[in-house]
């Protein structure tokens, strides 16, 4: 009988300490990252029987049991990973939020202080300090262009560099895994128990790792785990990694591309498969706000030097020269063409070359109105097939945008592609338009250093002889793409019925909006409408009044024009007419709106970094409950399991007690 009171006794006392050592590693730990509370689990031992009945013969520990959920821990792990990406996302985006909102560094202010110049230019043609002003405000507003642009390559190279860290540190993370992989495995094989703070280790390096890049885990049944990225990439298989890698991309070497390290080499990831975490949220940032900003800033600079040199190139400076003419300076501004990259893993000879297609320009009969472009901001990739077949692609929203065979220009969204040399089968070339247009635009070197340069004037006046009977008034004229200035001057005539001499091919406008295309003479009526407008050799008339026999106009290019400022208002308008998206918007809507998103872009990222902030906590909330430590459930439990060690003890005094009985007895 004592042998069972001592035996039941120190399986009491044995116990008992288990659960207070448990107890107290939860209290000095009750402040570790990733720790998971731990207790003991009791069972009783084995019973003797006899024929009295089953005696019991005391308690002993099963096991030390982690108070673990693995699918609580999951939930934590996807929302740890979505507020990491947010929280990336958004403290990248509000750069360029604040960027673009600021008033002094914005491109709105830099816009109309130069198209008020022009203006300024308009009213007063023949000052040569109107001209000055309207120089220095289009070079201030190319240098606002170069910030913004030197701003967002400051951006690009602070991502660069952050993915670049970010992918080191997952290695590192994925290295301490497969090697706690091993070690969990030895400790299990070893001992046929679970390693609680191996495992809690692990567990802790998959949360930061979640909180990188999102993963996803499997466990094996040796109790190692997989560790997975993308679609089902192998990161850790394991006590195997396979490292990620951050290069130069193939596509584009002044972009940092994630990949993996594999035995036939890099395998370079698409974006999209890298979400979550702090890796996705830069690569989404880069992608959705950083390139959207990028192309359109320049698309905007791009097509403000094409619109505007296309319009300053049909007039006249103040040396009287124009288009043609030795020392006529057509374009205000200068711009890069747009930027071309082979891919890195091309295996042809292919070659081309890009250009920005002439804006698309006013047309007969009425010259007056405005030039526009229809760039899109977007990059484009070019792939190339079997027998020098390609496909041209827009990467904003994957549509394709052309197709030839061979060599030769193909022209798309106001590019001009000039394929010189077909590439091999699979090769593929970035078309990047406005990669480096804000960066490079800048003022003609020849125009700023003389401001008579600045054609104002249009090439061409009308003069009315004085001797003229009728009260028929023809405008100055304006002219288009292409104008001729041969034959001048040109006396034109008029008869009661017709306007004489206008050479080649015209065109006449009448007041009922019809049109007529013919030689010769131009009738005054079409019935009842009289002529109010005509155009021929690019150059387009206004017409007034009635006409009388023998009535006479010479048209004559505009000699000693120093006071007309004609052209300067059809350039200066261009600030308020749709140059943009296809004749669509302005510039400055067209950056407003740009803004406008972005903005609304910053603003959506922080509500739901505020609201997945609030998942994550509730979701941390709900694990802790059941795995995280309580100081004052700890300090009850020690006194439990403190009288449960005394109470033990007591038993062994008790049978000592008896022991001594029975020996006295004899």
């Amino acid at each position: 009988m004592s042998t069972g009171i001592f035996s039941i006794g120190v399986s009491g006392i044995t116990a008992a300490q288990l659960g207070l050592l448990a107890t107290e590693h939860n209290v000095v730990n009750a402040n570790t990252p990733g720790y998971t509370r731990q207790r003991t689990v009791q069972a009783t031992n084995i019973a003797v029987n006899t024929g009295s009945g089953a005696i019991g013969q005391g308690v002993h520990v099963v096991t030390i049991e982690r108070m673990y959920d693995q699918y609580l821990t999951a939930q934590v792990n996807t929302a740890q990973t979505k507020t990491s990406q947010l929280d990336a996302y958004y403290s990248q985006i509000k750069q360029i939020d604040n960027m673009l909102a600021d008033a002094n560094a914005g491109l709105s202010p830099a816009l109309q202080d130069f198209f008020s110049g022009a203006q300024q230019v308009a009213s007063n043609a023949s000052l040569l300090p109107a001209r000055q002003s309207m120089l220095s405000s289009a070079q201030t507003l190319a240098e606002r262009f170069q910030n913004l642009d030197a701003r967002l390559l400051e951006m690009n190279d602070e991502v660069n560099g952050r993915i670049v860290d970010t992918v080191s540190q997952v290695n590192t993370y994925a290295s301490l895994i497969a090697e706690l992989n091993q070690r969990i495995v030895l400790a299990q094989s070893s001992y046929g128990q679970s390693p609680n703070d191996l495992l809690d280790q692990r567990d802790q390096l998959i949360t930061d790792l979640n909180q990188l890049v999102k993963v996803s885990t499997t466990s094996n049944t040796d109790g190692s785990f997989n560790v997975f990225i993308g679609s089902g990439q192998q990161l850790v298989v394991g006590s195997q990694v396979q490292q990620m890698t951050a290069a130069a991309s193939m596509a584009d070497p002044g972009r940092i591309a994630v990949g993996l390290s594999t035995k036939a080499g890099v395998q370079e990831l698409p974006e999209y498969l890298i979400t979550g975490g702090e890796l996705g949220g830069l690569l989404a940032f880069r992608s959705d706000s950083l390139d959207r900003v990028t192309n359109e800033i320049g698309r905007v600079a791009t097509s403000l030097a094409l619109t505007f040199n296309a319009q300053h190139s049909l007039g006249q400076d103040l040396l009287g020269r124009v288009a043609g003419d030795a020392g006529f300076v057509g374009n205000v501004f200068t711009i890069a063409s747009p930027h071309i990259q082979p891919n890195a893993l091309n295996v042809g000879s292919g070659a081309m070359t890009a250009s920005f297609a002439a804006p698309n320009a006013p047309t007969a009969p009425d010259y007056s109105g405005n030039f526009y472009t229809d760039l899109v901001a977007s990059d484009y990739q070019v792939n190339f097939g079997a027998a020098g077949a390609y496909t041209v692609t827009r990467l904003s929203d994957k549509q394709q945008v052309a197709s030839g065979s061979g060599v030769g220009t193909v022209s798309f969204d106001g590019i001009d592609l000039n394929i010189s040399a077909v590439g091999a089968n699979g090769d593929k070339f970035e078309v990047s338009p406005f990669a480096e247009a804000a960066r490079n635009i800048g003022v003609d070197g020849r125009i700023a250093a003389d401001p008579r340069l600045v054609a104002a004037a249009a090439p061409i006046r009308v003069n009315q002889n004085i001797a003229n009977t009728g009260s028929m008034k023809i405008s100055q004229g304006v002219v288009g793409v292409g104008y001729s200035l041969a034959g001048m001057p040109l006396s034109l005539s008029t008869t009661a019925t017709t306007l004489d001499n206008v050479p080649g091919t015209w065109t006449a406008v009448y007041s009922n909006g019809t049109t007529s295309t013919a030689s010769g003479s131009i009738p005054l009526l079409s019935g009842t409408a009289t002529l109010t407008g005509f155009s021929f050799n690019g150059m387009a008339f206004e017409v007034s009044g009635t006409a009388a026999a023998g009535d006479s106009f010479s048209v004559e290019r505009n000699a000693a024009g120093v006071q007309d400022g004609r052209n300067a208002i059809l350039f200066s308008k261009l600030q308020t007419q749709n140059t943009v998206a296809g004749g669509n918007a302005t510039f400055q809507s067209s950056y407003a709106r740009m803004v406008a998103d972005n903005g609304i872009r910053t603003r959506e990222a922080k509500v739901q970094l505020d609201a997945q902030q609030s998942v994550l906590d509730q979701a941390q909330a709900s694990r802790d409950a059941l795995s995280g430590v309580n100081l004052d459930e700890e300090a009850a439990n020690m006194l439990k399991f403190q009288r449960a060690y005394q109470a033990s003890s007591k038993i062994l005094e008790i049978g000592n007690k008896l022991f001594d009985t029975i020996l006295s007895l004899g």
